[in-house]
């Protein structure tokens, strides 16, 4: 398969004009910075000046936000939040990003998943990250919410393009919300992609997934050291799920494209330079491979560019997004793969 790059820009292109659903684990990243100022005399710790609170999306919430940087807000999200101020938080951070949360389901028995990231500095030094608070609720989600999740998905669903399910093992996305998800988008032929870290084989049905190498190698139960494994770990997959094709993200090694019948690509990184931070590396790959699906891409077409984008966004810190002119700019001259 000889990759064509007028092709490849024409999918790009392309990128804008579909609708997308995200259904998952929506989080907050809370990023809390401070001027170290002294030792407190309480305790050994650091006492930081509080400077300002940033408020990024995480989880399934930034495959949402880098779906809709990408296609102009045309992106929903049904998920759960608490009963507290996180959860507006969460709202306005979904406002602010141009995505519709009108399809929250509010549970006050959960709490709106938040990752607090406390971070100091000093004069002349680099800010780095202190400590973590995560607030969270492990547990799967009631029936009672469950139904109102699947009343939400069966009203919604078939008004997009395609859905992403993003399921960060949070307790959003039970057996039942994806035996919904799945049988109502074969009816009305919309894809289902899936960022999964685990348990793969409950995604039966879906179109792809996109799991990294560490998750898939735990999944498959042996190590993936070259072509042959790879094909034999993608085709474990596709028989378990009965998807159609698999995306494995390999980090600094780039992506592998399984498809039926053994067909094997493996996608280089294109620009490994100035990679800064990999957080939320995986949700963009997931929110482009999609999109350019919906968009009627093949399935290695749709992984260059979701390869592309990722190379782009590991060059920010935190949950990055980027734009389809910041994609076009760093098409590469030579893209060569091996199959």
């Amino acid at each position: 398969m000889k990759i064509d790059r007028e092709k490849l820009r024409q999918c790009i292109t392309k990128l804008k004009e579909n609708r997308i659903l995200v259904i998952g684990d929506l989080a907050l990243d809370e990023m809390v910075y401070g001027d170290t100022e002294r030792i407190s005399r309480e305790a050994p710790v650091l006492i930081l000046q509080h400077t300002h609170t940033n408020y990024i999306l995480g989880g399934a919430s930034n495959a949402a936000h880098n779906v809709s940087k990408i296609n102009d807000g045309n992106v929903s999200v049904i998920g759960v939040v608490g009963d507290d101020y996180q959860a507006q938080d969460l709202k306005e951070a979904f406002k602010k990003a141009n995505i519709n949360c009108d399809a929250l389901i509010t549970d006050n028995t959960r709490k709106t998943i938040t990752k607090t990231r406390i971070s100091g500095s000093c004069s002349q030094s680099v800010t780095q990250q202190i400590v973590r608070i995560d607030r969270q609720t492990n547990a799967p989600i009631s029936k009672e919410t469950e139904n109102k999740l699947i009343s939400k998905i069966k009203t919604l669903l078939p008004n997009f393009n395609a859905v992403i399910l993003s399921d960060y093992h949070i307790g959003t996305l039970t057996d039942k919300i994806i035996e919904t998800v799945v049988n109502l988008a074969k009816k009305n032929n919309i894809p289902v992609i899936v960022d999964a870290q685990k348990d793969l084989n409950r995604y039966t049905g879906v179109t792809s997934m996109t799991p990294n190498l560490p998750d898939t190698q735990k999944h498959v139960g042996f190590f993936l050291k070259n072509k042959a494994d790879f094909i034999l770990a993608g085709n474990k997959i596709i028989k378990e799920t009965d998807c159609k094709y698999v995306l494995i993200t390999c980090g600094s090694e780039g992506m592998v494209v399984i498809e039926k019948n053994n067909k094997y690509t493996h996608i280089p990184v294109f620009n490994k330079s100035k990679v800064f931070d990999v957080t939320g590396a995986g949700d963009t790959v997931t929110a482009l491979y999609t999109l350019a699906i919906a968009a009627g891409a093949e399935p290695v077409y749709a992984a260059i560019i979701g390869n592309i984008a990722a190379g782009i966004v590991v060059k920010q810190f935190g949950c990055a997004t980027t734009t389809v002119e910041e994609i076009l700019n760093a098409m590469p001259e030579d893209i060569k793969l091996e199959f």
